[in-house]
C-alpha cells in the first residue's frame, strides 16, 4: 500500500434509517477517472474542480440505477489531501451507501482506506500539521461540547503554535552551543546560569500544559462511575434523578436491579457514564448472583465509585463492608441518599447528603463527583494536549530537568546539547516535524476510517 494508490471510504456515520445524505470519499490520482466511471451525469454538465454535478450511479453493467447522487471534484492541490478528490454524496442508510462504495471500489486502482488515511495523506502533502489533523480527530470524537471547545482550539492551531514556539527557543540555545562546541575560542563566552534558566522556563511552560491536559483528560474520555450500595438504597432512583428519564425500574423491592445499566450523561462539560449495578446481599438467585458479580467488576474497572447509603437507617455494618470492597486507589463518594427523610445515626465519612426523590443537594453531589476525580477544575483550561502529546511534552520537559545536573556538574557544553537534542526530538513529533513513517501510521491508526 502506497501514497499512489487510489482510496475511498464512506466519510460520514451511516445507521440503519438515519442520516438523509452520506459521503463517499475517493482521494488519489485515479479518483477523477473512477468519479467519472461510477456517476453518470446527463447533460453537458462541467467537469470542473469545486463544481457540483447531478447524477445517478448505475450497476456494473450499465442498466440500473442504483442511486440519484452529486458530485464535488476537487482537483490537487486544493483538495483536504493535497491529491485529486471526489466525494459522492449519496442518500444515506445502509443498502444505497453500501451498492455506492461497491462500484467505487470495483474500479481499477482503487482500494478500501486505512483507518485516517486521508488524514494522514493531508499531513504528508502539507495540507494540515499533526496537531490539527489529530485536533479534527478529537472534534470528531468529542462527547460533550467543553471537549469540542478544545479540540477546536487545537484546530485554529494553538498547540502547534505553542509547542512550535517552545521548540524554537530550544534550537535558538542549541545553535548556541553548537557554535561554542566549534568555535569557542573564536566567540564571547557563553552564560551557563542564562541558559539554565531559558532552559527550565521552557520546561516549566511544558509542565504546565501537561498538567492542563491531566485536567481536562475527562473531558475527552469521560468518566465510569459506578453506583453502589446496599438494596433499596435509592441507587436507581439517583441514577434516573442525575439522567433525567425512567432508565431504571425504582420500586421498593430488594434486588430489583440484576444487571448492570448504563446512561450516559453530561456533568459541567464532562461526559459521565453512570453504572447503576445490582445491590449486594445473600442470595441464592442465579440471575442476582449473576448481577452481584458484574458490581464486583464494575468496582475494579470504575473511575469513581459513589457509595449510597440510605440516610434514614443510618451506616450500617453492610455499609463498611462495601465500602471495604471498594479497591485501594479508586476515587469513592459517600452520599447519604433519602435527606428528605427522617435521618439516622450516619457516620461521619458521609461526603454528600442527598434526596434522589426530591433533587435536593444535587449540585453538592455533581461538583463533589467532579472533584474527588479531579475533573472539576477544568475551567480554565484553554489548550488541552492530547495522551500522545502530552506524554511527549512530558519527556521533554523531563530531558530539560536534567540540564540542571549537567550545569551541576559543570560539564563542557557539548554535554548539553544530548538533552536538549532530546527534548527538541520529542517536541518536533508532536507538531511532526520530526517524525518516522512508523510513527505516523500508529498516530492515524487510532482515526476513524474516511477521516
Amino acid at each position: 500500500m502506497t501514497a499512489s494508490d487510489t482510496i475511498a471510504a464512506v466519510a460520514t456515520a451511516v445507521a440503519p434509517g438515519q442520516g438523509g445524505i452520506a459521503v463517499i470519499r475517493i482521494s488519489g490520482p485515479a479518483a477523477e477517472q473512477t468519479g467519472r466511471s461510477v456517476v453518470h451525469c446527463p447533460g453537458q454538465q462541467e467537469w470542473a474542480s469545486h463544481r457540483i454535478l447531478y447524477g445517478h450511479v448505475v450497476d456494473a453493467a450499465g442498466q440500473q440505477r442504483l442511486d440519484e447522487v452529486l458530485l464535488l471534484l476537487m482537483r490537487q492541490p486544493r483538495s483536504f489531501t493535497g491529491e485529486d478528490v471526489v466525494e459522492i454524496h449519496c442518500h444515506g442508510g445502509l443498502i444505497a451507501v453500501q451498492q455506492v462504495l461497491e462500484r467505487v471500489l470495483a474500479q481499477p486502482g482503487v482500494r478500501r482506506a486505512l483507518p485516517g488515511e486521508f488524514s494522514q495523506r493531508a499531513v504528508l502533502n502539507g495540507r494540515l500539521d499533526l496537531t490539527r489533523a489529530e485536533a479534527i480527530a478529537g472534534l470528531v470524537s468529542a462527547r460533550s461540547r467543553r471537549a469540542a471547545q478544545l479540540a477546536m482550539a487545537g484546530l485554529d492551531g494553538g498547540i502547534q503554535l505553542r509547542i512550535s514556539s517552545l521548540r524554537e527557543r530550544l534550537l535558538d540555545q542549541l545553535t548556541e552551543l553548537e557554535a561554542r562546541v566549534d568555535f569557542e575560542e573564536d566567540l564571547p563566552p557563553l552564560n551557563g546560569a542564562a541558559l539554565l534558566e531559558e532552559l527550565q522556563t521552557v520546561r516549566h511552560a511544558l509542565l504546565t500544559l501537561v498538567a492542563d491536559a491531566e485536567r481536562s483528560a475527562a473531558l475527552r474520555s469521560g468518566l465510569r462511575v459506578a453506583l453502589v450500595g446496599r438494596p433499596n438504597v435509592g441507587k436507581s432512583s439517583l441514577l434516573n434523578r442525575l439522567s433525567r428519564r425512567e432508565r431504571a425500574i425504582v420500586t421498593d423491592l430488594p434486588g430489583t436491579t440484576r444487571d448492570l445499566l448504563e446512561s450516559e450523561i453530561i456533568l459541567d462539560g464532562v461526559p459521565i457514564t453512570l453504572l447503576d449495578t445490582a445491590g449486594i446481599r445473600p442470595s441464592d438467585d442465579a440471575v442476582e448472583q449473576l448481577g452481584m458479580a458484574r458490581t464486583e467488576e464494575a468496582l475494579a474497572t470504575a473511575d469513581v465509585v459513589l457509595l449510597i447509603v440510605d440516610g434514614s437507617q443510618g451506616w450500617l455494618e453492610a455499609d463498611a463492608a462495601l465500602l471495604a470492597r471498594i479497591p485501594e486507589g479508586v476515587p469513592r463518594l459517600i452520599v447519604s441518599n433519602k435527606s428528605d427523610l427522617p435521618a439516622g445515626s450516619l457516620a461521619p465519612c458521609a461526603d454528600v447528603s442527598f434526596s434522589a426523590r426530591t433533587g435536593d443537594g444535587e449540585e453538592a453531589l455533581v461538583q463533589g463527583l467532579l472533584a474527588c476525580c479531579g475533573a472539576g477544575d477544568s475551567a480554565g483550561v484553554l489548550l488541552s494536549l492530547n495522551q500522545r502529546q502530552s506524554d511527549l511534552a512530558a519527556s521533554a520537559a523531563a530531558a530539560l530537568d536534567r540540564s540542571r545536573e549537567v550545569a551541576a556538574q559543570q560539564l563542557p557544553w557539548d554535554f548539553w546539547t544530548i538533552d536538549l537534542r532530546e527534548a527538541i526530538r520529542a517536541l518536533g513529533e508532536i507538531t511532526g516535524e520530526d517524525l518516522t513513517e512508523a510513527v505516523l501510521d500508529r498516530v492515524f491508526s487510532r482515526f476513524c476510517i474516511g477521516k
